[in-house]
């Protein structure tokens, strides 16, 4: 069991991000993973810095913790060629302790270069290009490749890590659960779903399976609840609407109607170690062992503290109930 913080890029200055990445090394945490969006999801985020900038300087201000994208997108705002450079240049900046994780993207942050959001069929299509490309680039030398939908022409990446970093791939539900096993080196999801376990390692998934788990420390439960309503009213909308909405009014529209109570049927909130335990189990029963703790919560060094007093011990310690 390995245990990660999420940083949050929407909620925070870049400056912000990376003295909580410095943080989270200090209280214990084995990694840290950045979300990479070029939007934010809500008008009160008010932030998205460029994720691999903030890297960057995580690596030159970290010595042990793990870095990860949480997830890039590697086809329609980003060329997979540039990824594969990009990925490369971190994992040599922070001495190894990088994984690119990948996803098929959301029109949210992909539809800024003017490109055609493409239906969820034709994204699997261009995914899969995509990690190809990356593979291909990563494997030395000039390459080329012409896809349906991709293509590179005498490319090479000169500075490459050995090893090379892994590639976690976000799944949503089965396909690219399967693409996960197929191309990828782990899996990477954000519900305590069994489903996507399954698929993966039907499909041939060895790997380390990623989950980030949803909470919201404060010093009661309200002040919990209410700081999870203002940052992440959105999840509950779920992946079928965060995948098409095009800006951020639309998502300011489709959480309208979300409760601040509706936030406690998912978050572990409030100050009751137990309650954050009981929502990270969900995922350990679930078959997941890399857990990216979100906070919610208000105070980030609250989180840090809370976490390294209280919570880093118990949550190492859980098992699966059945």
């Amino acid at each position: 069991m390995q245990i990660g913080y999420k940083l949050f890029a929407e909620a925070f200055t870049p400056q912000e991000m990376v003295r909580q990445a410095v943080h989270a090394e200090e209280a214990g945490f084995d990694f840290v993973e950045i979300s990479d969006h070029y939007h934010p999801w809500l008008e009160s985020h008010g932030h998205s810095g460029f994720a691999w900038s903030i890297l960057a300087a995580i690596a030159a201000r970290t010595e042990r913790i793990h870095l990860a994208t949480g997830v890039t997108c590697p086809m329609i705002r980003y060329h997979p060629a540039i990824i594969a450079q990009a990925a490369a240049t971190t994992a040599l900046l922070a001495d190894g302790r990088f994984t690119l994780g990948v996803g098929s993207g959301e029109r949210l942050s992909e539809h800024v270069t003017g490109a055609e959001w493409p239906v969820t069929g034709v994204r699997h299509e261009m995914f899969r290009e995509a990690l190809e490309i990356i593979r291909l680039l990563w494997s030395g030398g000039y390459r080329s490749y012409r896809g349906k939908h991709l293509s590179i022409s005498d490319a090479q990446v000169f500075d490459l890590p050995d090893p090379l970093p892994e590639i976690a791939v976000a799944a949503g539900g089965p396909n690219a659960a399967r693409i996960a096993a197929e191309l990828g080196d782990a899996l990477f999801v954000t519900e305590p779903r069994t489903d996507l376990v399954s698929a993966y390692t039907a499909a041939g998934g060895t790997g380390a399976r990623y989950a980030e788990v949803p909470l919201a420390w404060a010093r009661t439960e309200d002040e919990a609840l209410a700081a999870a309503h203002e940052k992440f009213r959105f999840g509950p909308t779920g992946w079928k609407v965060q995948a098409e909405l095009p800006n951020v009014r639309n998502f300011e529209a489709a959480t309208r109607f979300v409760r601040v109570e509706d936030m406690a049927d998912v978050f572990g909130a409030g100050p009751d170690v137990e309650r954050h335990l009981a929502v990270a189990q969900q995922f350990v029963d679930a078959g997941y062992d890399r857990l990216a703790l979100i906070n919610a919560g208000p105070d980030p060094d609250g989180f840090f503290d809370f976490f390294e007093k209280e919570l880093a011990g118990r949550v190492r310690e859980l098992t699966p109930s059945s």
